[in-house]
């Protein structure tokens, strides 16, 4: 993969709209598609696929925790068994919903809470990578760089799945290779520094840490919003960047 840029996408549900799924997608290559739990419905999902064909954007499932009223962001204890499950009901929902259209599910990647919870517990981790094996053809795991990448790979490798690393275009790194937490300030880059950030990754393959220090990560993919027109036009600028990158 060459830097390819997913969104997060299909997260309406009923009468409550969230983001602008029309005006993000022909400016992505990835969309990460809500799988009724956090968010979408029946409907949704299906003008999201719909959408994704449009375009000729690669598909993947985007399951989370059983919470729409608080969007999945919270954390919800579960048994491996359950968790599992609950992965396994989603993806075959949203997989199922494609083959209709003809599309094909290539890729999962968890939400909120859920995905959060799993890069922080290790045997949360094994448990999802465990799921994703288990269904009845291959699917790729996105998961967020650090790095600890070496470890996760092996991870990876002993649960017979690939990996897809992710980068996020606007946020800013501790230097531990974690997401700096929204609640200090510079965790979130305007669109200069954003676009600085994915220059250097696209150039070099390194972010610059909210102290300055230099931290190498692999990136597969770069994590975009098209939450409204702002995030839209940082799409299409981030896109023309790297294009323009050597």
């Amino acid at each position: 993969m060459s830097l390819q840029l997913n969104c997060d996408l299909g997260e309406s549900f009923g009468s409550w709209k969230m983001g602008l799924d029309d005006a993000a997608m022909p400016h992505i290559d990835l969309a990460n598609i809500a799988c009724g739990f956090h968010a979408g419905d029946p409907l949704v999902m299906q003008h999201t696929l719909s959408l994704a064909k449009q375009n000729n954007v690669t598909i993947g499932a985007h399951p989370g925790y059983p919470d729409l009223a608080g969007f999945g962001r919270r954390s919800i204890k579960t048994s491996a068994a359950e968790l599992k499950a609950m992965l396994l009901y989603q993806i075959a929902a949203i997989d199922g919903m494609a083959s209709t259209l003809g599309l094909t599910l290539e890729y999962v990647k968890p939400h909120g809470a859920m995905y959060n919870d799993m890069m922080a517990d290790t045997a949360m981790r094994e448990t999802v990578m465990a799921a994703i094996s288990s269904y009845h053809r291959p699917l790729i795991l996105m998961l967020q760089s650090t790095p600890e990448a070496e470890q996760h790979e092996q991870e990876a490798q002993e649960a017979g799945i690939h990996l897809w690393f992710e980068v996020f275009a606007d946020r800013c790194y501790a230097d531990d290779g974690k997401l700096l937490a929204r609640s200090q300030a510079g965790a979130v880059h305007r669109t200069e520094k954003m676009l600085s950030q994915v220059k250097q990754l696209k150039e070099h393959g390194t972010i610059t840490t909210v102290s300055g220090k230099t931290l190498r990560l692999r990136a597969d993919t770069l994590c975009v919003h098209g939450d409204n027109m702002d995030g839209v036009n940082a799409i299409q600028q981030i896109r023309e960047l790297i294009k323009s990158c050597v």
